[in-house]
């Protein structure tokens, strides 16, 4: 079989969008202690990006890791988003070099276009930032070049056939969205892979959401076996994919860490027997009362106070199903700050949304029900 672009890498990843912060602040004690046992397991890969944390997770990633180990030791990620904020092609192409500034790595191993999708693919193409970063790539600034993606398969298929260039595509993957309709990582997976694409995994864990279950969808999982965490499912699931590069875990304390340390350090794919296990908690899982939201967003489009109706409902379903509530908060404050949507409390109980649901859903009542639980 065709080796594959970090075939030989250990499938763990340390993503740093998650850090231990003390008040506004990243931990940095905490960081370095956590750096120090990714690397001390065998661990390479460490993963930023210019916006996350507001630029502090790239100059946590400089004081934890890049000050403190051989440039040879690590390999390490970031992400250019030319949708946020850019004006101009001269904005855009500052973001990579500000990355290069505050994290003082010297160079990229991996490099990506940071969260293609809609209404921010364009803006990549706008500004002729895949020819930026291939003339990166040429100078040696870049070791491998690739893009992250929300969005559909048919969508991924586009941006792989335009970019034949890049290297691997990272994408959202975990058990619960294999088959979800609006997330879609089986078939984001499968379009990567006949495009010859290592994928990188980010998500694994859906943001939290997979480390904690509900007893009775937790069960089967701790049936066969009950000295691992829930988390842990979530890891060997994606790790398990093959053509897989690493798989990113946002952790956010020392604990984590070693709980993630233990999964991944002898790793052993996911047995036939525990598939079936995770087919029975996605049975409850999918039993589970949700607002019956097809993210069609007919809604969105006639709603005058612009709040993202269904990405609300989305985090709203997260606790409904799953019960965690911290997760479920963290889902929705992050789609607020990215897609510039208005919370839900901004409705104004006009009543256009409704009228063109067509799942005849109660939408003002449920947005208030969202605004309450999650804003609170």
């Amino acid at each position: 079989m065709e080796r594959y672009l970090g075939e030989s890498l250990p499938k763990l990843g340390f993503g740093l969008m998650r850090l231990p912060m003390l008040g506004d602040a990243v931990d940095l004690r905490q960081t370095m202690e956590m750096t120090d046992r990714f690397l001390e397991a065998g661990f390479r890969y460490f993963d930023t990006a210019y916006g996350y944390l507001n630029g502090k997770s790239e100059a946590a990633a400089r004081a934890a890791l890049v000050e403190r180990y051989p440039r040879e030791d690590f390999l390490l990620a970031t992400k250019l988003p030319a949708w946020a904020g850019a004006k101009t092609k001269e904005d855009a192409e500052r973001m990579f070099y500000t990355s290069l500034a505050r994290t003082g790595a010297g160079y990229f191993d991996f490099y990506l276009l940071h969260n293609l999708g809609p209404g921010r693919t364009e803006k990549f193409e706008e500004y002729r930032i895949w020819d930026f970063l291939a003339q990166r790539k040429r100078e040696g600034l870049i070791r491998h070049l690739g893009f992250s993606i929300h969005d559909s398969a048919e969508a991924l298929d586009r941006v792989l056939n335009a970019h034949p260039e890049v290297e691997f595509v990272q994408l959202q993957i975990n058990y619960a969205d294999w088959d979800s309709p609006t997330i879609q990582s089986r078939r984001c997976y499968e379009t990567a892979r006949a495009h010859g694409k290592p994928v990188i995994v980010m998500e694994p864990v859906k943001g939290g959401t997979l480390s904690v279950l509900p007893p009775r969808a937790a069960a089967p999982l701790r049936a066969l076996r009950p000295d691992d965490s829930v988390s842990s499912w979530a890891l060997r699931y994606a790790a398990s994919l093959e053509g897989v590069i690493t798989v990113l875990s946002g952790m956010s304390d020392l604990s984590q860490m070693e709980d993630n340390l233990k999964t991944m350090r002898d790793f052993a794919p996911l047995s036939r027997e525990e598939y079936a296990a995770l087919d029975e908690t996605m049975a409850v899982i999918r039993a589970t009362p949700t607002i019956p939201c097809t993210g069609c967003d007919y809604c969105a489009k006639d709603c005058p106070m612009h709040v993202g109706i269904s990405d609300h409902f989305r985090a709203m379903n997260l606790w409904k199903v799953y019960g965690n509530l911290l997760a479920a908060r963290r889902n929705y404050e992050m789609e607020i700050r990215v897609c510039g949507h208005a919370p839900a409390s901004a409705c104004v109980g006009c009543g256009r949304c409704e009228a063109v649901c067509p799942q005849s859903i109660p939408i003002i009542q449920e947005l208030r029900g969202v605004a309450a639980a999650l804003e609170g």
